[in-house]
């Protein structure tokens, strides 16, 4: 029961502290994403007719359980932004649900479209940001729980579990679609490849150990 209290006045406190982060003058109460829509897309889904907006369309149920940590990195991150919420269209926020099992880790990845804030809900974090050319200055923490952290919109951050139990955190990004690029995924697992000598040129390292990663991904 306490931690469920702790998860609600932390999820309140994110949520509020996002809430002025909406497009700015909204036309409508609300645009409830139409995604069976052919309309063109100007900045989010087209809106379904108000007329038709249900409880459900500004629903999500499913954030109390721990997301599958079983991978390679032992991180698991659960999304609640306009895919999972239709009603979150326009309105300029979302959540996440990150789970890391021991040591695990949420790999270094950009939010071209949100800044992130982030709260420990339990466990201990190694979290840090690196700062844009030329300077790439990692700003770094240690965070346990209660702690928040802020990772500024489209720069490269990471997150680490530091304790030997599971950990948890909950974020809030003011973005209804914040995107996401994990480095590793979009420099090695590119669809079609990055040329190899492209890669073994830019990390100064041999072609093979370009193959390799490439064959992780």
């Amino acid at each position: 029961m306490a931690n469920q209290m702790f998860l609600l006045t932390t999820l309140l406190a994110v949520t509020c502290a996002l809430v002025i982060a909406f497009e700015p003058s909204p036309l409508q109460d609300f645009c409830v994403a139409d995604t069976t829509s052919s309309a063109t897309r100007v900045n989010g889904l087209p809106c379904l007719d108000s007329k038709l907006a249900q409880a459900e369309h500004f629903f999500f149920s499913g954030l109390h359980i721990p997301g599958n940590t079983s991978n390679p990195v032992g991180g698991k991150v659960t999304p609640v932004n306009v895919v999972q919420i239709p009603g979150l269209n326009t309105l300029g926020i979302s959540l996440a649900r990150i789970d890391y099992a021991p040591w695990g880790v949420i790999p270094p990845h950009t939010h071209p479209r949100a800044t992130e804030i982030l709260s420990v809900l339990e466990g201990s974090l190694y979290v840090g940001f690196v700062t844009s050319n030329p300077d790439n200055k990692l700003i770094s923490k240690v965070l346990y729980k209660g702690d928040v952290f802020v990772f500024p919109v489209g720069l490269v951050h990471f997150q680490q579990n530091v304790g030997n139990g599971n950990a948890i955190s909950l974020s809030s990004l003011s973005s209804q679609n914040p995107g996401v690029n994990t480095i590793a995924n979009a420099v090695f697992g590119a669809n079609p490849s990055i040329p190899d000598d492209v890669l073994a040129k830019s990390f100064q390292v041999d072609k093979s150990v370009i193959s390799s990663l490439q064959a992780k991904f």
